[in-house]
C-alpha cells in the first residue's frame, strides 16, 4: 500500500507504524513523551467548546439513518414527534437526517435509490438486503472565538468499523445553508468505508431567531429564550433590547437566519471551518485510538503522515472543501473529491473557457453576480415558447402568467420599462430574456431548468441570503426591503405556526422560502407581502422588480451599499492553488443554479495556470446531470426531470472511490473528461427504471471526443 504525501510524491504507507495505536486501543502503553521524537500530546483545539458524545448501537439508532434504515429514509415522512410543539433533540436529529438525506438525492427506486446508492448499497457497490445502519459514536461541539457569536457547529462521526491501522477520514461540510446534518448523504460514503466523517455547518443552519418572541435554536435544535441560551445559542441576531423592541413594533413576526444575518460573512471562513472539522476529527480519533504516554495521556498518534483525509461534499459544501484544500498549510488534507461546487473565482482570473470550437464569452462570475442576474431574467425567460415543453413550464405559465396573476408577463414588461429588454411583446421579451441568460454563461442544456427554478423561487431566495451575508447586513437593515416571515395564502405577513418553528432545525434549509417562512417584500405598494405576490410602486404585481434591481445594483453599482457587498465578495474568492493535492471535481453540464462556465470549468483552468505541471486536478463534466438530484425524484411534481436527467451523486461516489484508491494504492486518477450518460427517456413522470448503463463510469483514459484539455496558460476546452 502507498500513501500520497502532501508534496505530491508516493511513499509507502506502513500500517505497522500504527501498531502502538492499536495496542493503546486495547489498553497498551507504547509512548514516552520524554523522547524528543515522540508524538505530541493530544490537545483539544482552543476554539472547541463542550463536546457532546453519543454512541449508537446500529440497531435502534445509528450514525447514517438515525435508526430509520434504508426503508425509513425512503418513506415520504419521518416518524411523528410525540409532542410537535416540543420535539426532543433525538427526534429532531432523526427528522434532520431524514430531511437532509432526501433533500440531496432522488429517493425513488426507479431513479437509483437502493440500487446505485443508498444505505443498503455497500462500499463495493453491492446491493445488500440490509438496512444499512451504521453503529458508532457521534461528537458535536461549537467552534467559537469565545464571544458566542460564531458558534459554528462541528460534528465528527466515527463508525465502529474504523480501523486505526488503516485510518481514513472525509469531510462532509453542509451544502447550501443547511444545518450540520446537511452533508449526511456525502458522509454515507465515509461511514461505509470505515472512515471517520468530519462535518461543519459552516456558520449556517435551518433554525432561525424568532424575533417576535425572542427565542433561538440551541446546538441540538431545541429552542430556548435568547436570555436563557446566552452564548450557547446556535444563532442570535445580536439586537439590543431597544433595537429588538423597535424592530418588532415596525415589522412584527419576522425571523433572522444565521447565513443571512450573522454579520460574519461566513463564506470567507468556510475553508477554515472545514479545516477545523478535520482538526476536531483528529482530536477525537486520537482520544480514542492514540497511544498513551507514561502518565496515561493520549498522544497525537494518528496524523496526516499516516491518515488518508479526503475533503468532500457538494454545492457550497464542495466549495468549502476546495477552500479548505487551498488554505491547508498543515497538510491536513490528502485529497479532494467534490460535486457541483460553488467556487468564487478571482475578479480577473485570466483564464479562457471553450466549448467545442467556441469561446464562452462570460465566465467566472461569482455566485451573487450570476444569481442576481438570474433573479432579474429567469421569471420572464421561463415563459419562452422555446422551453414550453420543459419540466414545469406549463404549470408555471398557468400559475404565474394567468389573467388572475400575470406576474411573469408583468416582470417582462417591467424589464422593458427599465431598459433591460427591448422586445415589445411578452412572447418576444421572454425569448430575449432567455437569450440573455445564455449570453451570460448558462449552457443551452440549462434552458429546460429555468421554469422549475423560477417557480420554486430559487434565485430570489439565494440572492437575498447571499447579499445579506456578503454585506454583513443586520436583520434590522432590511437590505433592499426584504425580510422573512410567515404569510397567509394571499401573501400577507402572519405569525408562523408554532409547530413549524419548533421543528425547523430539522426541516428548514436556511434559505427561505423554507419551512413555512416566506420571503417578504417590506416595500410593497399595498404593504408588506410575500415577495412574488407583492405590488410594486408601479401599481402591478411584477415579482418585486424594484427589489430584484436593488439586489443587482449591489453587484454592479458604485454606491456605499454596493461597495460593502463587493468588499465581502472579495473576501471569498479562491486562488486556484490546491497545493498539489490529487483532486476530482464532478459537475453536471446542465446545472442552472451553479453554471459550469462560472464555477468548475474556469476553476480547473485557473488551477492548471497556478500549479502548472504540479496540478493533480481532474475535472469531470457529466452530461444530462443538473444540480438537484432530489428533483428527479419528484415525478408527480416535476415530470420530465426523470426522463432527462441522471443522478450526479453516482459520480461523487465514483470520485471518492478514485481519490481513495489513488491515495491508498497509487492508482492513477481518471483524466479530465466529459461522461456521456444516457437519459432514461420514456414518458415524463413515469420514466423506466435506471440501470448501470445510464450512468457509465469515468474512463481511466477518455477517448478523444470526450477528453477535456487544460493548458498551463489557463485555457480549458470542453468537447461538445
Amino acid at each position: 500500500m502507498v500513501k500520497k504525501s502532501i508534496h505530491g510524491g508516493l511513499r509507502p504507507f506502513v500500517p505497522a507504524a500504527l501498531a502502538a495505536a492499536v495496542l493503546a486501543a486495547c489498553g497498551g502503553n507504547g509512548g514516552d513523551s520524554s523522547n524528543n521524537n515522540a508524538p505530541a500530546l493530544n490537545a483539544k483545539p482552543a476554539y472547541l467548546g463542550a463536546i457532546s458524545e453519543t454512541s449508537y448501537d446500529g440497531t435502534s439508532n445509528d450514525l447514517l439513518t438515525a435508526g430509520l434504515g434504508a426503508s425509513g429514509l425512503a418513506a415520504a415522512l419521518p416518524p411523528a414527534y410525540a409532542d410537535p410543539l416540543k420535539p426532543t433533540a433525538a427526534e429532531l436529529r432523526r427528522t434532520a437526517i431524514h430531511t437532509n438525506y432526501r433533500g440531496m438525492l432522488d429517493m425513488t427506486a426507479a431513479g437509483g435509490y437502493g440500487l446505485l446508492y443508498g444505505p443498503n448499497v455497500d462500499a463495493q457497490g453491492k446491493v445488500t438486503t440490509g438496512e444499512g445502519k451504521v453503529a458508532g459514536t457521534e461528537y458535536i461541539a461549537f467552534a467559537d472565538d469565545g464571544t458566542g457569536r460564531k458558534n459554528v457547529t462541528l460534528m465528527v462521526q466515527v463508525p465502529t468499523t474504523f480501523n486505526p491501522a488503516k485510518p481514513c477520514m472525509i469531510t462532509a461540510t453542509t451544502s447550501g445553508s443547511r444545518g450540520v446534518y446537511g452533508g449526511i448523504s456525502t458522509g454515507e460514503w465515509g461511514l461505509k468505508k470505515g472512515c471517520a466523517v468530519a462535518y461543519s455547518d459552516k456558520g449556517t443552519g435551518g433554525a432561525p431567531h424568532d424575533l417576535q418572541n425572542d427565542t433561538v435554536p440551541l446546538i441540538d435544535g431545541t429552542r430556548a429564550t435568547a436570555a436563557a441560551a446566552g452564548k450557547n445559542a446556535a444563532f442570535n441576531a445580536g439586537l439590543t433590547a431597544t433595537e429588538l423592541a423597535a424592530f418588532n413594533t415596525a415589522t412584527p413576526n419576522r425571523f433572522a437566519f444565521k447565513h443571512a444575518h450573522s454579520g460574519q460573512n461566513s463564506e470567507k471562513d468556510w475553508g477554515t471551518t472545514t479545516l477545523q472539522a478535520v482538526e476536531f476529527g483528529y482530536y477525537v480519533l486520537n482520544q480514542r485510538y492514540g497511544n498513551t504516554d507514561a502518565a496515561g495521556q493520549r498522544l497525537k498518534t494518528l496524523t496526516p503522515a499516516n491518515t488518508i483525509v479526503i475533503a468532500s461534499s457538494i454545492s457550497n459544501g464542495g466549495g468549502a472543501a476546495i477552500a479548505a484544500a487551498e488554505q491547508d498549510t498543515q497538510g491536513l488534507i490528502s485529497g479532494v473529491a467534490v460535486s457541483e461546487p460553488a467556487l468564487e473565482l478571482p475578479a480577473n482570473p485570466g483564464v479562457t473557457v471553450r466549448r467545442g470550437g467556441t469561446t464562452v464569452a462570460v465566465t467566472g462570475k461569482t455566485l451573487v453576480d450570476f444569481t442576481t442576474y438570474a433573479n432579474l431574467y429567469q421569471a420572464c425567460a421561463s415563459l419562452a415558447a422555446s422551453v414550453s415543453t420543459s419540466p414545469y413550464a406549463a404549470a408555471y405559465a398557468a400559475g404565474f402568467a394567468s389573467a388572475a396573476l400575470p406576474i411573469a408577463p408583468n416582470r417582462c414588461a417591467a424589464l422593458k420599462t427599465a431598459g433591460l429588454l427591448s422586445a415589445s411583446t411578452t412572447a418576444t421579451q421572454a425569448e430575449e430574456a432567455l437569450q440573455k441568460l445564455r449570453d451570460y454563461g448558462w449552457e443551452p442544456e440549462s434552458n429546460d431548468l429555468h421554469a422549475s427554478l423560477a417557480a420554486f423561487e430559487v434565485a430570489p431566495a439565494v440572492a437575498v441570503t447571499f447579499a445579506n451575508s456578503l454585506s454583513r447586513a443586520s436583520v434590522k437593515d432590511h437590505l433592499c426591503g426584504f425580510s422573512y416571515a410567515g404569510a397567509t395564502a394571499a401573501g400577507a405577513v402572519a405569525p408562523l405556526a408554532p409547530a413549524a418553528l419548533a421543528g425547523m432545525f430539522a426541516t428548514g434549509n436556511g434559505v427561505p422560502p423554507s419551512g413555512g417562512i416566506q420571503l417578504i417584500n417590506n416595500q410593497g405598494r399595498l404593504g408588506a407581502a410575500r415577495d412574488f405576490l407583492s405590488v410594486s410602486e408601479s401599481g402591478v404585481a411584477d415579482w418585486n422588480t424594484p427589489g430584484a434591481l436593488c439586489l443587482r445594483n449591489l453587484v454592479t453599482g458604485t454606491d456605499a451599499a454596493a461597495k460593502k457587498l463587493q468588499a465581502g465578495v472579495d473576501e471569498t474568492r479562491r486562488n486556484g492553488n490546491l497545493r498539489g493535492k490529487p483532486a476530482i471535481i464532478v459537475h453536471g453540464r446542465a446545472d442552472a443554479l451553479l453554471p459550469v462556465s462560472h464555477t468548475s470549468r474556469p476553476y480547473a483552468a485557473l488551477n492548471k495556470k497556478v500549479e502548472g505541471a504540479g496540478s493533480k486536478l481532474s475535472y469531470v463534466e457529466v452530461a444530462n446531470a443538473q444540480h438537484f438530484d432530489s428533483f428527479i425524484g419528484l415525478p408527480t411534481v416535476l415530470p420530465g426531470y426523470d426522463t432527462r436527467y441522471v443522478p450526479l451523486h453516482v459520480y461523487l461516489n465514483h470520485a471518492l472511490d478514485a481519490v481513495y484508491e489513488h491515495l491508498a494504492n497509487g492508482k492513477a486518477l481518471p483524466a479530465s473528461q466529459v461522461v456521456r450518460t444516457v437519459p432514461r427517456g420514456g414518458v415524463a413522470g413515469s420514466a423506466p427504471a435506471i440501470t448501470a448503463a445510464n450512468v457509465p463510469p469515468m474512463a481511466a483514459t477518455p477517448v478523444a471526443a470526450n477528453a477535456i484539455a487544460v493548458t498551463a496558460a489557463g485555457a480549458i476546452t470542453i468537447p461538445d
